[in-house]
């Protein structure tokens, strides 16, 4: 997430209370998570396990709960709770505004694009031209939509992201302040879920088609044509490559890559990254034609076992 300007690093300190390490008038760009910052950006840390790789990540303000030596170019904003002042300027730069009608005045939609009823488009929303969103769609704030788009009925984009840190009072939310982005001839299904990204963009690359009931999570980038079959389950922050296929019931982890020109088999469980052009199947994921082997080896298991004991 970009600012509307450039702030100084005493400036944001003072919009959530809490001391800073740096010059006074230190800029200050936006704010983002660690895998998409960038200089003059915030990325908030509050465990020792991470300092370092917030410290040596690219962005140039490091929200800590410690101080800590600061590296050379760089700016501490020390605070007792960064989790919670990282949500202060989420509310702050990009804070929830109530719609009370169905199409915000602040939505632009393009030239031939057909809404039909019970639609909910938010603000700041844009869609593209020759676009067709059916019934019942929910287009949440922010939502960038490109040309000859087509979603079904019942979509949700743009919902909140799934992130939260436990405290003994139970669950806090981390809030969600970044987009959901759908490239140019994108079909969605019926029914699909696709989170914004905390502070950066969750994309759906240019002619990659969903099917129905998917849900994609906070902040993952779908390559360009790319096929989801139904009831496939991303989470946050992966990144699938481009002309992957995916089929039905498959679940992903979160943080991993999966290479171009992937082939997941249908109840597949994703647990680490995968290599590009290979086909998988299994849970974990393998490689299909070794875990074909192995099944097939299993299966000579009582013919080895008679022959043993003939031997015997």
């Amino acid at each position: 997430m970009k600012f509307p300007k450039a702030y100084t690093l005493k400036q944001v300190a003072s919009l959530i209370d809490c001391n800073f390490i740096g010059a006074e008038d230190f800029q200050v760009l936006g704010m983002n998570e660690i895998h998409v910052v960038e200089p003059g950006d915030i990325v908030f840390v509050d465990h020792p396990k991470y300092y370092d790789k917030a410290l040596n990540s690219a962005a140039t303000i490091i929200l800590i709960n410690k101080e800590v030596k600061c590296p050379e170019g760089k700016a501490l904003l020390v605070s007792d709770d960064p989790f919670r002042d990282f949500n202060k300027l989420t509310d702050y730069f990009k804070p929830f505004v109530a719609s009370n009608v169905s199409i915000s005045e602040s939505a632009e939609i393009g030239i031939n694009s057909i809404i039909q009823p019970n639609c909910f488009i938010g603000h700041n929303v844009t869609i593209g031209d020759n676009c067709i969103i059916h019934s019942n769609v929910s287009i949440y704030d922010d939502t960038v939509i490109g040309n000859n788009v087509t979603i079904h009925a019942g979509t949700v984009l743009g919902a909140n992201a799934f992130y939260y840190k436990k405290r003994p009072e139970g669950y806090d939310r981390l809030k969600s302040g970044g987009r959901v982005m759908i490239k140019d001839n994108v079909d969605i299904g019926s029914g699909c879920t696709i989170d914004r990204g905390v502070s950066g963009d969750t994309i759906i690359g240019e002619g990659s088609k969903l099917d129905n009931q998917i849900q994609i999570g906070h902040d993952t980038e779908l390559g360009k044509n790319c096929l989801v079959a139904s009831q496939v389950g991303i989470a946050g922050c992966v990144v699938i490559e481009d002309d992957v296929t995916i089929w039905g019931q498959v679940g992903c982890t979160s943080g991993i890559t999966i290479g171009e020109k992937a082939v997941i088999h249908a109840q597949t469980g994703i647990s680490k990254s995968l290599e590009g052009g290979k086909t998988y199947w299994g849970v974990p994921a393998q490689e299909a034609r070794m875990v074909l082997k192995e099944m097939a080896s299993i299966k000579r298991i009582p013919e080895i076992l008679a022959t043993l004991k003939k031997i015997k």
